[in-house]
């Protein structure tokens, strides 16, 4: 049976994605080796991984499969960070962490990231509309091509299948002349987010990882031999456990939800476009986001719908006004769209850092989490998925692909957070006409 407390909410993803596996909330108590806190990419590619390996994983959703982050974003696999490129990544964990070769082994993961989802999706035959066509980011001003060309030249000299692409070639691949050229990774690509969240646990629990939906959990305690995660109406024992939650994490661990800011992120789906007009646009079925702060995506889902979305300053009345913003948006940069219409429109969290970095804590002995997606969560949730399996399956935590941490990095002025998010999208506005 599927017995869950807090329905998917409406979106395309909802309405197109295959039935999720049938689970039920956890009741009693149980045992497992490994007990992982939430049901997105991250918790689903961890049980996955521990499942193939032999390792007894029980996964803990509070509402349904890939209710959260995982089932809401705009389904773009990109296979580099939001707002730093590889020499800065390496830099900052140098600085950090002493040495250079563990920032080069975490970008070497941000790397491949896209790689192993759509390698996971064909091995484990997940219907998640997959397209691996390439992701590309255009510059949006002339001089943001001297962005690019750095972005090339630093993924490049990593083994990054990477190329600089012209204005009269990036038109053609975008099908409009808004743009100044740019670049691609032919690694990147597009899927329907909540058809492989359902995948993932799907694969996870056939290679025998349990999975409970309508099991929030209310405390984790350490207890003789390992950890008690109580939920409302059971208990799991556990020796090791992971926390998966991000940008939807409760209050069952100190301090944790105060290193993260949960960030608004709007999704739209139009109608379905008529087949002229579908093939005169991302005609080859790339992913597109652009180089602005407050950024330009586009991508079309398996029927036809463009798929985008934007950001608000603040969210009162939103419905209308990103409706709005983004109608006149569209109409701008694809002119020949017509009049667009908007068939799904909806929202969910990015769970942004302050540093605009990746971390991976140890909480405590036997616990393990990340924070940090900051907008590129698809690929990045898998990898950092399969290192906490690894840890949590005796690979030493210093051998994992990602520097690990002891001490939560919480983020100074939490609690004026949302003034904090209105500043920055009207700073990220005002540099997107500069040069």
């Amino acid at each position: 049976m599927n017995a869950v407390s807090t329905p998917m909410p409406p979106s395309l993803w909802a309405a197109t994605a295959p039935a999720p596996p049938a689970t039920e909330p956890l009741m009693g108590e149980a045992r497992t080796g490994v007990a992982v806190v939430g049901a997105g990419f991250t918790g689903l590619s961890a049980a996955l991984h521990l499942a193939e390996a032999g390792v007894p994983v029980t996964v803990l959703e509070g509402a349904e499969i890939g209710w959260g982050a995982s089932g809401r974003n705009n389904g773009q696999v990109i296979p580099n960070m939001s707002r730093l490129d590889p020499d800065a990544i390496v830099a900052s964990v140098a600085r950090e962490h002493g040495g250079r070769d563990k920032g080069e082994e975490l970008v070497g993961l941000i790397r491949d990231s896209a790689s192993l989802v759509f390698d996971l999706i064909r091995k484990h035959g997940i219907e998640a509309e997959a397209v691996q066509n390439g992701w590309i980011q255009p510059a949006h001003r002339a001089s943001r091509m001297k962005v690019a060309a750095s972005r090339v030249e630093q993924w490049g000299r990593r083994g990054a299948p990477v190329r600089m692409v012209d204005r009269a070639e990036m038109a053609s691949l975008a099908g409009t002349d808004y743009w100044h050229g740019g670049w691609e990774n032919k690694t990147g690509g597009r899927i329907n987010p909540l058809g492989y969240a359902r995948g993932l646990a799907a694969a996870a629990m056939r290679a025998g990882a349990v999975v409970h939906t309508g099991s929030p959990v209310r405390a984790i305690r350490q207890v003789p031999g390992g950890w008690a995660v109580e939920t409302p109406r059971g208990v799991l024992h556990a020796e090791r456990v992971i926390i998966a939650t991000h940008a939807y994490t409760g209050d069952f661990w100190p301090g944790l939800k105060h290193s993260i800011v949960p960030v608004r992120s709007y999704q739209m789906g139009t109608s379905v476009l008529s087949d002229n007009v579908r093939k005169s646009i991302l005609p080859q079925g790339h992913a597109l986001s652009d180089t602005q702060g407050d950024l330009y995506f586009y991508r079309f889902d398996a029927n036809g719908r463009l798929v985008t979305g934007g950001g608000l300053i603040v969210p009162f009345g939103w419905e209308g006004r990103i409706r709005s913003r983004i109608t006149e948006r569209v109409k701008r940069v694809f002119p020949q769209i017509g009049d667009v219409q908007f068939d799904y429109i909806w929202w969910g969290y990015v769970a942004a850092t302050d540093d605009k970095m990746p971390h991976v804590y140890e909480l405590a002995p036997g616990v393990l989490t990340w924070t940090g997606c900051n907008g590129r969560g698809v690929a990045l949730a898998t990898a950092l998925g399969r290192e906490l399996a690894k840890a949590s399956n005796g690979t030493a935590l210093a051998d994992i692909a990602a520097p690990v941490e002891k001490k939560l990095r919480r983020i100074a002025g939490h609690e004026f957070r949302a003034f904090g998010i209105a500043w920055t999208m009207a700073q990220n506005r005002l540099r997107d006409g500069r040069d």
